[in-house]
């Protein structure tokens, strides 16, 4: 596929470590302008893996900024498990580091589940918000995955990118497998959200899934529903809540379709809410 090109100079990102929770977590801050907008990678991944690709093109007229989480990336890790909730106290702290009382969110997995968190019990944080690949209640998960990611070891991952990536730029690369044994288990024991608390959620939001994701279909489908989407628009409007479904897409590739995520997330983000078309 084609990638959208730039047509402005790339600018070095302004980088530093926030000191939240007992950590130093990395962040990368570019462009400039607007609401700004926080990138949450997912498991095993970091930002430049995530959303190296996208970065340049949603940076062009906004302000961006990314975190790498606890254990990934550049960020070290701590004695905790992976949790939502421990991972999106890290945002506020790193929110509050840089002196943002809000922003759009846009999680991929791991990340969406930690953007549902900060949405659910943050909503003074959050304007808009994109949740990519992530269930809110886990019988919206394809029971296979799940098991794969609970088994993972070093020697299932050796040679390939995220592998790589971890020991190149980890404070600790040889602790991978400790980090592969946390998503294995990352927020064991949470029951999921209530279709109310789903329900609830103040800031507008954006759903995309792979049509071969590990989240099911149906579970989007459900998740747009309970936040007011699934109508007739030409009759109602367009619902401030919407879905994307990006064909030939599996999880682990869940925002490689460059063009189609840019232009989901970036036209959700800018733009109202269409009016009725047909009058009754």
């Amino acid at each position: 596929m084609t990638q959208p090109t730039s047509t402005t100079t790339p600018q070095h990102p302004t980088t530093g470590y926030a000191p939240v929770n007992g950590m130093r977590m990395y962040y990368e801050v570019h462009g400039a302008g607007g609401t700004p907008l926080l990138l949450l990678h997912g498991g095993l991944f970091d930002i430049d893996q995530q959303f190296g690709a996208l970065l340049p093109h949603l940076s062009r007229d906004r302000q961006v900024v990314a975190a790498d989480f606890q254990g990934h990336g550049r960020t070290h890790d701590v004695d905790r498990p992976l949790t939502a909730h421990g991972l999106a106290s890290d945002v506020v702290g790193l929110l509050g580091h840089l002196g943002l009382a809000q922003v759009d969110v846009f999680g991929f997995s791991i990340g969406g589940a930690v953007a549902l968190r900060l949405a659910v019990d943050r909503p003074e944080l959050v304007r808009r918000l994109v949740v990519s690949s992530v269930s809110f209640h886990p019988d919206g998960d394809r029971g296979e995955n799940t098991d794969a990611v609970a088994d993972l070891t070093v020697d299932m991952i050796a040679g390939t990118p995220m592998e790589e990536a971890y020991r190149a730029k980890s404070p600790h690369p040889d602790r991978l497998q400790d980090l592969l044994t946390k998503i294995g288990h990352f927020d064991e024991g949470f029951p999921g959200w209530s279709d109310d608390d789903i329900r609830g959620i103040a800031a507008p939001t954006l759903i995309t899934v792979g049509d071969c994701d590990m989240v099911r279909l149906e579970h989007a489908v459900r998740f747009l529903r309970l936040r007011g989407g699934d109508v007739n628009g030409d009759f109602v409007g367009v619902p401030a809540s919407q879905l994307a479904v990006f064909p030939g897409t599996t999880h682990f590739f869940g925002l490689s379709r460059t063009t189609m995520v840019l232009d989901a997330v970036t036209t959700f983000l800018d733009t109202d809410p269409a009016a009725p078309t047909v009058q009754g």
